[in-house]
């Protein structure tokens, strides 16, 4: 096994929050919500109706009105998201395609094509149903669009492990890199399930928030008021590449990715295990395989969903690893809602920026902090810190448990701790 350094060279972004990564990173160090009342679909028969869309979104303008009318929403984020990403890493996919892989999550996928092709079954009949129905929909479509759009030839993916998919996604792209299987992977998530049936499912899972009256204020982590997540789309991606490839042609190195532990509850289709054990064994394989003490990282960005189980359980487990000593944690969930299988792509670009710029995300909306909560959230407002490893925890349905641990850039001739020589 070749046990290579792994770099991030560039990370492109879209979210309620904006429509590249300045845009939203402003707005997360602002304070920002992007949560607002639906405007996808009629919404007013609804017990929910808010979310955390993305606005100003023109895929026709951006696709052209064919190709558009061919990909799901979910498919279009994940493209733009790639482009920002591939142009800021500077990397010339054409000379490497060959050794250039994927690895892109959804934990959904098209749920609007299913939808319409559901509902068009049912009103008009099987003959009317639209032939691209089936690759609109399967959760793997935007790694082999993203593999077609910029002729990745190398290992190809998908990672469908519902909120925990695209930390899952970082992983297995580190792991391809390390083991020698490719120099450079395109990684990420996307979602875009705010439809009807995806927010009347979570609805009916009594899961979202229902302060519909007070929409930027409902996303509340480890508040003492909060109900539950706000549901949100997303698409995040990140260029990760072998450290000497990245070097030797001079790309802008952003961080440097350490640590990854995955693990399982085996506890509950939906709940944390009480104890969070498997948020625990995640954490504690992440910090070993950085080579890393618990006391080194300065920022963790939390799963942190807003719901009164996953709030009590993470804090738990973040104690269990770190002791007394708790660095700065937050949870930009309460700007972007929860964007299910982006989440961990979504968050791990703020913790690269967090490392990046020195400045730890706020968690808005804590007014009145759960007693059970009792950590420091980075509460309302953002706050400089020196932070020279990041970690970012997901925390996924069906017990799915992952973190990745990055650091501050590597510098030529550095040693880090943990590193393979």
């Amino acid at each position: 096994m070749e046990n290579r350094r792994v770099v991030v060279t560039g990370v492109g972004a879209v979210s309620p929050l904006g429509l590249d990564v300045e845009q939203t990173w402003q707005a997360v160090v602002a304070g920002q919500s992007g949560v607002t009342a639906i405007t996808a679909f009629d919404a007013r028969r609804s017990s929910v109706r808010i979310a955390a869309e993305v606005h100003d979104f023109d895929a026709g303008s951006t696709f052209g009105r064919r190709r558009a009318r061919h990909l799901d929403r979910v498919v279009q984020l994940a493209l733009v998201a790639t482009k920002e990403a591939i142009e800021a890493s500077k990397l010339d996919v054409a000379a490497s395609s060959e050794r250039t892989g994927v690895v892109y999550a959804s934990g959904i996928g098209g749920i609007k094509t299913l939808e319409d092709g559901i509902r068009t079954l049912v009103n008009r009949g099987p003959e009317w149903v639209n032939p691209y129905v089936v690759p609109m929909m399967i959760p793997n479509m935007a790694a082999g669009e993203i593999a077609m759009e910029w002729q990745l030839l190398g290992y190809n993916c998908c990672t469908v492990t519902a909120c925990s998919a695209s930390a899952h996604a970082i992983g297995t792209a580190f792991d391809a890199i390390r083991l020698g299987r490719a120099d450079a992977m395109v990684c990420g998530g996307s979602e875009a399930a705010v439809t009807p049936v995806g927010i009347a499912g979570f609805a009916a899972m009594k899961a979202l928030s229902t302060r519909n009256d007070e929409p930027e204020r409902a996303s509340r982590p480890f508040d003492r008021d909060r109900d539950g997540f706000v549901l949100g789309e997303a698409a995040a991606t990140l260029v990760l590449e072998e450290r000497e490839f990245a070097l030797s042609r001079g790309a802008p190195v952003l961080a440097e990715l350490v640590g990854y532990g995955a693990t399982a509850d085996a506890y509950h289709i939906t709940q944390p295990h009480p104890t969070g054990d498997g948020a625990v064994r995640a954490m504690e394989a992440a910090l070993a395989e950085a080579g890393i003490e618990a006391a080194d990282i300065g920022y963790v960005n939390a799963h942190g969903t807003s719901t009164p189980p996953n709030d009590r359980v993470e804090t738990v487990a973040l104690k269990r690893v770190f002791g007394s000593a708790v660095p700065l944690v937050s949870s930009t969930k309460s700007m972007t809602g929860h964007t299910l299988g982006a989440a961990g792509a979504l968050e791990s670009v703020f913790a690269i920026l967090a490392l990046q710029n020195g400045i730890a995300p706020p968690t808005i909306n804590l007014d009145n902090p759960d007693p059970a909560c009792d950590l420091d959230y980075v509460a309302q407002v953002a706050r400089t810190a020196d932070i020279r490893y990041a970690m970012t925890n997901s925390l996924g349905f069906g017990g799915h448990n992952a973190s990745l641990v990055f650091s501050q850039p590597p510098v030529d001739g550095e040693t880090r701790p943990g590193a393979p020589d």
